[in-house]
């Protein structure tokens, strides 16, 4: 069957005219798989009195190590006391060591210590097999037609955060 514009429609949806019901489908469907994705480091993170907050944190200073605080607020998108609260934590635990500026003194980067690293490959473990069970079901398509839908969603601060993030080197 072809749609208003003479194109057969792949899954059986004519993308171009959603109604409102395919829309509320599409939404449920990111929480119930954000709730999926999150589950399992939930799970550790509550073992140790931690919230996402705190994932989020060690996910992006090992994506980047030396990070800023001020990088990592504007990446996260949070109040500077909030964050103050996360990286407190961290740093009293353990696994986060905050360090001088080389540039500017003022500055503080940021760096997973080795429990930190350990902490942060133990959370992403689970996440990264889901993500990745998930794209070879779905396909190389799909998964390319997934990336455009979640940068479109972006709104331009936030998609040029992500572009600039994605150049960078992958963490070791």
């Amino acid at each position: 069957m072809q749609n208003k514009i003479g194109i057969a429609p792949s899954g059986g949806e004519n993308l171009l005219f959603l109604t409102d019901d395919q829309l509320r489908r599409g939404i449920e469907a990111m929480f119930f798989a954000y709730r999926a994705f999150t589950a399992d480091p939930d799970l550790i993170l509550a073992e140790m009195d931690y919230g996402r907050a705190h994932h989020r944190a060690l996910h992006f200073v090992n994506r980047e190590p030396g990070l800023t605080v001020t990088a990592l607020l504007d990446v996260l998108g949070v109040t500077k006391q909030s964050l103050n609260r996360v990286l407190r934590t961290l740093i009293d635990d353990g696994l986060v060591e905050s360090r001088v500026g080389r540039r500017d003194r003022r500055e503080r980067q940021l760096f997973l210590t080795d429990k930190g690293s350990a902490l942060e490959r133990r959370l992403s473990e689970t996440q990264r097999a889901r993500m990745r069970a998930a794209y070879r079901t779905a396909g190389p398509q799909a998964v390319a037609g997934f990336r455009q839908v979640l940068e479109a969603m972006m709104d331009r601060d936030t998609l040029r955060q992500y572009k600039a993030l994605k150049d960078l080197t992958e963490p070791k």
